[in-house]
């Protein structure tokens, strides 16, 4: 199961975070387990360089786009190498909202569609889509054309 998906921003500020099945009194615990760890990490890491962490026997996946660290957090099935393709269709998505790697700026300008975007492809902590164009369609908030 995907624990949790977490968007920060170079100061440690959370942006988006989304949490699965972690009870809301270890949410806490986590967000500043993984503000600390990217701010221990993250310097000087190249846009979309992985790195893998372990931790409660869980996997942490994180990177940088632009000026935004993305954290997947995940368990059971969703070991680090499960983790790095969901980070990678959140990356592809989040370039494809935003139009390049974004700025904290253009980030939060299109945050309605970053989140839309994520509801798309991780549901109920689980990854649901990973092809970019049915991704684009469904965030498009229209009905289906074809059955």
């Amino acid at each position: 199961m995907i624990l949790a998906v977490l968007f920060a921003n170079a100061e440690g500020n959370i942006l988006i975070e989304r949490f699965h099945g972690v009870p809301a009194e270890e949410r806490l615990h986590w967000r500043s387990f993984l503000v600390k760890l990217g701010a221990d990490n993250l310097k000087g890491v190249k846009n979309e360089e992985l790195l893998v962490a372990c931790h409660k026997s869980v996997y942490i996946v994180y990177t940088v786009l632009g000026d935004v660290s993305i954290f997947v957090v995940g368990k059971d099935e969703y070991d680090e190498l499960a983790l790095s393709e969901v980070i990678f269709v959140i990356t592809s998505a989040v370039k494809d909202v935003c139009g390049k790697p974004p700025t904290e700026r253009v980030f939060l300008d299109k945050y309605g569609r970053i989140c839309l975007c994520l509801d798309e492809i991780v549901w109920k902590g689980y990854l649901e889509n990973t092809e970019k164009d049915r991704i684009k369609r469904l965030i498009r908030l229209k009905p289906p054309t074809e059955f």
